[in-house]
């Protein structure tokens, strides 16, 4: 692996960890009924161009951190086909949080993108 790679592998990890909570209570607050673990990574590895492809171990941690802080509630239910599921569903204290991060994350994608349009030619390299 090149250094450049190894930049953008290190660059989208830290990208990654940042936004997972994100979107995993924007997956929650889109659903019409509560997701397991494994149909949520289903449903974030169909879009991003599999920027969280292979992270799905990464979700459960952050899954039980979110609802440890009330952002979103679970149950266990039985599986026909296997081992219990746990599936979540977003609280209203996560529905509250949601619009404050999306406010904060577009506050801050617009100021990066106007840095990188200031500071490169047509938003690519300098």
């Amino acid at each position: 692996m090149t250094d450049q790679e190894l930049h953008l592998k290190k660059f989208q990890k830290e990208l990654s960890a940042g936004s997972v909570s994100l979107v995993l209570l924007a997956v929650l607050a889109g659903a019409d009924e509560p997701m397991y673990g494994y149909r949520i990574a289903k449903r974030l590895s169909e879009g991003g161009d599999g920027v969280l492809a292979g992270k799905q171990s990464a979700l459960y941690p952050v899954l039980r951190n979110l609802s440890a802080a009330g952002l979103l509630e679970s149950e266990v239910e039985p599986s026909v086909a296997g081992p219990p599921r746990r599936y979540y569903r977003i609280t209203s204290l996560g529905r509250q949080v949601l619009e404050q991060w999306i406010s904060s994350w577009n506050t801050t994608r617009d100021f990066i993108d106007d840095v990188i349009k200031a500071n490169t030619v047509e938003g690519g390299t300098p």
